[in-house]
């Protein structure tokens, strides 16, 4: 396949050549396939191949970028779009720099992320991942709903600048499931995140999901007073905050523009608790990473916090020629985040709720409706849902309304982060719209926070 796509990028590469145009030219494949349920059967069962390419063209400080819905076979309109961003750059505004063109010093076929058991998985056994999670919890009242969603996501990439190409693969996995009663409209529900299919676990997610109902179905619903709670966040509810950290934190371009809450004047100092260390590593592969950036840099392990002191900022190419900076290996689709475990052994929400109690604890597994409320602060909201639980001091558990909390960055990850979990797992955030970029990161599987304020508590479901 790589030979395809390769011989490809060089058909048009020469074509450029010989239009005397000075371009990049970026390739993405996608193959990707989703099974979603409702009301605890199949309500869509579909697939799609796409192949895109994005060829953008340079002319000093002028670029410009088409994005091509590409059939492979039929090159003509492929050159076609060459000429079209050609144009298209005699027109564009000049910029107030001058955009690097990439320059591939060796040629790359990157396989790393890429597992040929999961790219073959059938409809059958995605079926049977789903009624083996489900088996045993499905009532007249309670129904299953959920997305198995998979892929497999090939990118490459060519310039005028030098003959070398790149080219990367990775299959991924991302699933939902949700049961929901019908009558007292709570809903409960587990998530996973699959890099090779032997990631895949319908079991343990069936084990989340038994142990929620079981609480959701005998203990008492109540309405939170407002006020400061300790709080347990599970993993996905972390891996949001991070997600949404990645763009407003360590950003080297967002801080030049003013809207991060991190400064340069931070650099080499305590911002955060010793216990958060995050770190950029292209060498953990349940993270989809690549080998190479867009430009042909080499990625390797990027601290940005150890033991909560700020290290660095990263740059992407086109941010570094903008403000003048030096550019880190992070003009790609995604980061690859990592959050270091602790020195808590939890492997489950089970083993949580068992623990000895010196006062309650909130968990909340997922926060939704997330939005940042003051970027330069790193102020953020979001609303509990899904399986939230209070772990009362005297061993009992209830199961409280969902609570929104509006804290900063600095509340999450400072002095008040009480311990993370040993027990890290991939989180999936990737988007099931648009072009496919698989993206997860790793997380602790829970994270303590003392002193978290409630500001707002819903009095039913």
């Amino acid at each position: 396949m790589q030979h395809n796509v390769i011989a490809l990028l060089q058909e048009l590469r020469a074509y450029a050549l010989e239009k005397g145009i000075q371009a990049a030219i970026f390739y993405h494949e996608e193959e990707s396939y989703l099974m979603r349920f409702a009301n605890s059967a199949i309500s869509l069962n579909t697939n799609e191949h796409l192949v895109r390419l994005q060829i953008s063209v340079f002319d000093g400080n002028r670029r410009a970028d088409t994005m091509l819905l590409a059939d492979p076979g039929q090159i003509e309109p492929l050159k076609r779009g060459i000429d079209v961003a050609a144009e298209m750059a005699g027109f564009a505004e000049p910029l107030s720099y001058t955009p690097s063109i990439p320059v591939y010093t060796e040629s790359v076929i990157d396989m790393q992320a890429y597992d040929p058991f999961l790219a073959c998985i059938t409809n059958a056994e995605r079926l049977e991942f789903f009624n083996t999670l489900a088996r045993g919890l499905e009532t007249e009242e309670l129904k299953l709903s959920g997305v198995f969603s998979n892929g497999i996501t090939t990118t490459a990439q060519i310039s005028t600048e030098s003959e070398h190409t790149q080219y990367f693969a990775c299959t991924d996995a991302s699933i939902t499931a949700v049961l929901s009663h019908q009558t007292l409209k709570w809903e409960v529900n587990a998530l996973h995140s699959a890099q090779v299919k032997t990631d895949l676990d319908a079991e343990r997610l069936r084990g989340e999901l038994a142990f929620l109902v079981r609480q959701y179905s005998e203990q008492p619903a109540v309405q939170l007073p407002l006020g400061k709670y300790t709080v347990v966040f599970g993993a996905a509810a972390v891996g949001d905050v991070l997600d949404m950290f990645n763009w407003f934190g360590p950003n080297g371009g967002m801080m030049k523009r003013g809207y991060s809450f991190l400064s340069e004047a931070q650099l080499g100092k305590q911002v955060f608790s010793p216990l958060f260390t995050l770190t950029d590593d292209p060498r953990c592969l349940p993270t989809y990473p690549v080998s190479r950036d867009l430009m042909g840099k080499l990625r390797e392990r990027f601290p940005l916090f150890e033991a909560g002191v700020l290290k660095a900022f990263f740059w992407n190419q086109d941010d570094a020629d903008e403000f003048g900076a030096e550019p880190t290996g992070h003009s790609v689709y995604h980061n690859n985040l990592v959050l270091s475990g602790g020195e808590k052994a939890l492997g489950s929400l089970e083993e949580l709720a068992a623990l000895p109690r010196e006062e309650d604890i909130l968990y909340i597994p997922y926060l939704h409706y997330m939005n940042i409320v003051n970027p330069t602060a790193g102020i953020l909201t979001g609303s509990s849902r899904f399986g939230a639980l209070l772990l009362r001091k005297d061993g009992s558990v209830a199961v409280p309304y969902n609570v929104r909390i509006t804290q900063s960055f600095a509340d999450l990850f400072g002095e008040r982060l009480a311990w993370l979990s040993r027990e890290q797992c991939a989180y999936n955030v990737s988007n099931s719209y648009g072009m496919r970029n698989p993206r997860a990161l790793l997380v602790p599987r829970f994270l303590c926070v003392r002193g978290i304020e409630i500001s707002h508590s819903n009095s039913s479901y």
